[in-house]
């Protein structure tokens, strides 16, 4: 089975760069799980990263500590499972295995946050270039 991303992710993705969409749009194929972009996983003014920070859901603030969000080289996901969001260690491992896949067959360096020492995003990836 192979899935595709749809109208709300593509329009997630909208200022991120282009690399990081390829990536996705392979990564989706590779997948055995479906997966999508959620309304803040993309590109993200200073004001909304500030919002992000505020409520508890990101760790930059956005004008100390900016985020790759803010550049447009990072993307976050979300499983689709059963007709609806996960965000299960299983389930997000198992895309990130298709997305570092994706990238590497693209021969284009990724970073994922569930590899991350300190803690870990296990939703985020970035280009750090």
């Amino acid at each position: 089975m192979s899935f595709e991303l749809g109208k709300n992710s593509m329009k997630n993705m909208e200022g991120i760069d282009d690399r990081l969409i390829d990536i996705a749009e392979l990564a989706i194929v590779l997948s055995p799980i479906d997966f999508g972009i959620p309304s803040s996983g993309g590109f993200r003014s200073t004001q909304d990263q500030a919002e992000l920070y505020t409520s508890g859901k990101s760790k930059c603030d956005g004008t100390t500590n900016k985020s790759y969000h803010q550049t447009g080289k990072a993307l976050d996901v979300f499983a689709y499972v059963d007709g609806k969001a996960s965000w299960d260690t299983l389930h997000l491992t198992t895309i990130a295995t298709a997305m570092l896949q994706s990238a590497s067959q693209l021969g284009i360096e990724l970073q994922w946050g569930g590899l991350w020492r300190s803690w870990q995003d296990l939703p985020h990836f970035q280009i750090k270039d």
